[in-house]
């Protein structure tokens, strides 16, 4: 049987009984919009500046402030969290994916005030954390689910046992747990490479013609040798591992490789695993 759909269709008396109902509802909607007009007054005396090209990632430099003052300063890291809470979950990359995080750097300096307030803001515990603070069941929860947690280093190359020294006589027994475990590194294993050898690296090697365009080996701090691009670019800890080679902290997979003749290293490779970087020698 045919459908006859002009019957299921509202009469035009009935339509024009409907429109007034539509506009009632239609203004009730616009009553109901979340926009007072204190609100709408912010809105247009704010005038926020350009978007950085950052948004809506955090501000690298307050990453890597945050980050950097968790090894020492309480003071900036409060500062910092408070104002941005999100902070406290920040991780930075040092260099050849050596990441940090805020958290992390309080853990492997000992720093447990620091570690609490960021704790307190949102930062995520790992078995560093836990290590450095004395958790022990939770450590020995961690390595039971996970073994080679033992020997995972950290960030820098930092091992967890160190982590545990860092936490000095709260870490106490954690430090004597790890002890009893087989084969572990206490420190990041490596080969010693005695200080007379360094002259053999020491220098710039260019990569290019531009100003910066160079890599600057040099003795660090802590007596190893150190890698940066540019006079001012983040210093690397370089861990030797034999016949010319290094890796930089925190990033095992890398390898510098130094071409050497003469007793003198002549040019520098960096691979990630292909060939990243290739510089030779500035006389």
């Amino acid at each position: 049987m045919p459908v006859n759909l002009e019957s299921r269709l509202p009469s035009r008396r009935t339509f024009l009984g409907l429109v007034p109902m539509g506009i009632a509802a239609g203004a009730a909607v616009s009553v109901a919009w979340p926009t007072s007009p204190a609100r709408a007054e912010e809105i247009d005396t704010a005038k926020p500046g350009p978007l950085p090209d950052h948004f809506p990632q955090q501000d690298p430099a307050l990453v890597r402030q945050v980050v950097g003052a968790s090894h020492f300063n309480i003071k900036v890291v409060r500062e910092l969290v408070e104002a941005q809470p999100a902070l406290a979950k920040a991780s930075y990359d040092w260099g050849f994916g050596d990441w940090e995080t805020a958290l992390g750097a309080a853990s492997h300096t000992g720093r447990r005030e620091i570690a609490e307030l960021l704790l307190h803001h949102g930062a995520r515990p790992n078995v560093f954390t836990f290590a450095m603070l004395g958790y022990l069941e939770a450590v020995k929860a961690s390595i039971a689910a996970e073994q080679r947690l033992v020997n995972l280093p950290g960030p820098h190359s930092i091992t967890l046992y160190a982590h545990a020294r860092a936490g000095r006589d709260g870490a106490a027994s954690v430090r004597t747990y790890l002890e009893s475990l087989p084969n572990i590194n206490k420190t990041a294993p490596m080969e010693a490479l005695d200080e007379s050898q360094h002259a053999t690296y020491l220098g710039d090697y260019a990569f290019g013609p531009g100003e910066g365009e160079q890599l600057t080996v040099k003795v660090g701090g802590q007596g190893l040798l150190q890698v940066r691009k540019g006079a001012n670019g983040v210093s690397r800890n370089l861990f030797y591992l034999g016949d010319h080679t290094f890796h930089p902290a925190g990033a095992e997979a890398v390898r510098i490789v130094f071409g050497v003749a003469g007793g003198t290293a002549q040019s520098i490779v960096v691979h990630d695993p292909d060939p990243v970087v290739s510089a030779r020698r500035v006389e």
